[in-house]
C-alpha cells in the first residue's frame, strides 16, 4: 500500500467509522483505558463458535482512536478466533516504531479486545461475569499533542 492509498484509508475510516456504537446481545464486552487520561475504548464481540460473527466499540479517545478502533474491527470481523489474536499481535508488534502518543491510540483498542476475550472465557464459568478492563502501557499526552500539531501548522 503506497502513501496516498494509507492517507485514503485512513481519511475513509476517520469520515465513517465501521462498526462503531453499541452492539445489542454482544456474547462478550471489554474495556481499554488510558490510567493517564481517563481515554477509553469499550469492544463488544458477537461469536458463533470460534468465528467472531459481529464486533462493534464506543471510544471516549482521541480521532486517531476512532480511525484504529474502526480499522481493527473491520479487520477482524468474520474472522476465526485464532485469526484475530494473531492480527493483534501482529499490529501490537508494529507500534515500536511509532510515537507512544499514536502507539497508545492502538494500544486502546487491543486491550480492549483482549479484554473482551477474558469476558467471554469468564462468562462460560459465570453468565454475570464482571466486564474486565484493561489498562494501556504507552503513554499518552493529548495536551502536548495538540500544542505539537499546533506548533507545526504555525511555523508552515
Amino acid at each position: 500500500m503506497d502513501q496516498n492509498e494509507l492517507y485514503d484509508l485512513t481519511l475513509e475510516h476517520m469520515m465513517h467509522p465501521r462498526n462503531y456504537g453499541k452492539l445489542e446481545e454482544a456474547d462478550a464486552t471489554g474495556i481499554g483505558k488510558n490510567p493517564e487520561n481517563g481515554e477509553m475504548v469499550i469492544v463488544y464481540l458477537k461469536v458463533d463458535g470460534d468465528k467472531i460473527v459481529d464486533i462493534a466499540f464506543q471510544a471516549k479517545a482521541c480521532m486517531t482512536t476512532i480511525v484504529a478502533g474502526s480499522i481493527f474491527t473491520d479487520t477482524v470481523k468474520g474472522a476465526q478466533m485464532e485469526e484475530a489474536k494473531e492480527l493483534t499481535r501482529i499490529m501490537l508488534s508494529k507500534l515500536d516504531n511509532v510515537p507512544p502518543e499514536e502507539a497508545a491510540c492502538t494500544e486502546l483498542v487491543a486491550e480492549a479486545f483482549y479484554a473482551a476475550l477474558e469476558h467471554l472465557t469468564a462468562k462460560a464459568d459465570d453468565p454475570d461475569a464482571v466486564v474486565p478492563t484493561r489498562m494501556i502501557t504507552q503513554r499518552c499526552d493529548p495536551e502536548a499533542m495538540g500544542k505539537q500539531i499546533f506548533d507545526n501548522t504555525r511555523e508552515g
